[in-house]
């Protein structure tokens, strides 16, 4: 396999986090975002961080020279047509994805990867909406955040995605220094599964809002249980809102599973609109 040309779809967090590490592979990136606002923000703070790599010494200013004349910024009509491949990376809307994968099937030429970057729909359920042709090559690739160094790519394979596909892109990203893990299309995959409890079980432990309660679970599984964030503090940097998207995607998807509801704080504080660190107030204060 050999992935030159990248469409990312989708400028927030996670999509810029993803078109930052194919840059850094040395692919031609676009990255497209519905708001140019939003695509200012993005290119401004992928800028913004290989600079501080150079300040660092981690990277050379050529090497960043050359990856900023790789990625570029731009609409969706505009993008290469003849990608090798296109990543979704909005809103954790199925409606709103498979809209977005109908039209992508029909702009993209037929060699064109078309994959989504969801943490929770079954990746089967959103090839409902491409062509018979398409589907083999319709998969999902979950990163996480922060996609420039945590190193974890679920490759998922849908109903009818080409399994060779799936194991060429395990190798591409295993060359790449990524660890990729080959998943089967069931709610979560796999971290997201798992993790539920890491999330639900903390909640429920502290009950309310009370910050004390919060920083006592997370310096204890911190220094004790070895994890390098806490849960609440982990919510935070995800975003509280996107977390518990996940949480409703997955308990439904297993018919209201107790031990996978979502909590009440957390959609108490959704409500609020207190995402975490993105708006500076979430389970902590960040001024």
């Amino acid at each position: 396999m050999n992935l030159q040309k990248i469409v990312v779809i989708g400028a927030g967090t996670m999509g810029s986090g993803i078109a930052q590490w194919f840059t850094q592979q040395m692919c031609f990136v676009e990255l497209v975002d519905s708001s140019p606002e939003q695509l200012s923000k993005a290119l401004a703070s992928i800028h913004s961080s290989w600079d501080k790599l150079v300040e660092k010494e981690k990277l050379t200013s050529c090497q960043v020279n050359q990856m900023k004349k790789l990625l570029e910024v731009k609409s969706l009509d505009k993008v290469s047509r003849t990608s090798d491949l296109v990543i979704e990376a909005i809103i954790e809307n199925l409606d709103i994805k498979k809209e977005l994968f109908k039209n992508l099937d029909e702009f993209f030429a037929p060699h064109t990867i078309i994959a989504s970057n969801t943490s929770s729909f079954p990746i089967s359920m959103m090839a409902e909406a491409v062509s018979h042709e398409r589907k083999s090559r319709f998969v999902g690739l979950h990163f996480f955040n922060p996609a420039t160094i945590m190193k974890l790519v679920e490759v998922i394979k849908g109903k009818e995605t080409d399994e060779k596909l799936c194991f060429d892109l395990y190798q591409w990203f295993d060359s790449k220094d990524k660890k990729p893990a080959l998943c089967k299309d069931s709610p979560g995959f796999i971290v997201n599964r798992v993790a539920r409890n890491f999330y639900g079980e903390p909640l429920r432990i502290v009950e309310d809002e009370s910050e004390g309660k919060m920083k006592e679970v997370d310096r204890i599984l911190r220094e004790v249980g070895g994890f390098k964030m806490g849960p609440f503090e982990l919510m935070d940097l995800i975003g509280i809102d996107v977390n518990y998207s996940v949480t409703c995607s997955v308990w439904n998807a297993y018919n209201e599973e107790p031990r996978f509801a979502p909590h009440a704080l957390q959609k108490k504080m959704v409500e609020e609109r207190r995402f975490g660190r993105k708006t500076k107030r979430g389970f902590y204060k960040y001024d």
